[in-house]
């Protein structure tokens, strides 16, 4: 059973944890940055001939994911590992258990990016056997507009952004302290789960437009920390379908 008590974390604690996850994206950012300029772009821009690939390009990929997430998305979950924080700070590790529940966040994300990639070099053998869509790609990047605009309006986003917006209320659900590592990394990837229901459609425009764009990165992730943790956030929602929309029809008559 919790009680207030349980809710009281130092102030130097608080501040560590926002230090880590602001640096842990600093390096993020920095690596996306470095990968980018490298000879080995492609592999994060997912610019591959149509197929599955290599083991060794998918792993590539992957790992780049895995960096935009940390870059991106990770700063929003903040609030919650705060709170997590606060409710394990009598325990013998406490921050063992906050890095374990990034890391079931991370794993997470990286999964649903191993998934968007296959679709996406399906997608590319769609367009290698169907002349007209290789005749016609910009239809590719409408459908996917006018999907993540469509998206703004289910009940399925506000149902995962509710989750996603109780961090108290999300981990007392899920947390009971016996097992504390297994539970720990199982609530990251639970929030993990909820938070890609809230923004798997923004990240597949961003698949679609390139993955090394940093304005898509920086105005995604900023989209996903006003809609989680600000209190208008989710009257953003349906206004920013609208525009997904528009641009798809835009792209469609283009």
């Amino acid at each position: 059973m919790f009680s207030a008590s349980h809710l009281r974390v130092p102030a130097r604690d608080r501040a560590v944890l926002v230090a880590l996850v602001t640096m842990l994206a600093a390096t993020a950012w920095l690596g996306l940055w470095m990968w980018d300029a490298s000879p080995y772009r492609r592999y994060l821009r997912h610019d591959s001939p149509a197929g599955l690939g290599t083991p060794l390009e998918l792993g590539l990929f992957v790992v780049g994911w895995a960096l935009m997430i940390v870059a991106m998305m990770l700063p929003t979950v903040i609030p919650l590992l705060a709170t997590f924080r606060a409710l394990v700070n009598g325990r013998r590790r406490p921050g063992l258990l906050v890095g374990l529940a990034i890391v079931g966040y991370v794993v997470t994300w990286a999964a649903f990016g191993l998934v968007a990639w296959v679709g996406d070099r399906g997608v590319h053998a769609a367009v290698d056997a169907v002349p007209w869509l290789a005749a016609n790609p910009r239809m590719i990047l409408a459908a996917t507009l006018v999907s993540a605009g469509a998206y703004q309006f289910s009940t399925l986003k506000y149902r995962c952004l509710d989750e996603c917006r109780s961090p108290l209320g999300f981990i007392l659900n899920r947390w009971q302290g016996r097992a504390e590592r297994r539970e720990a990394f199982q609530l990251g990837v639970a929030h993990g789960l909820f938070c890609v229901g809230c923004c798997w459609s923004l990240m597949l425009v961003m698949f679609a437009v390139g993955m090394g764009s940093v304005a898509w990165m920086l105005a995604i992730g900023a989209i996903a920390a006003v809609e989680k943790n600000v209190t208008w956030g989710r009257r953003l929602g349906r206004p920013l379908g609208v525009v997904l929309l528009l641009a798809g029809l835009l792209v469609v008559n283009g």
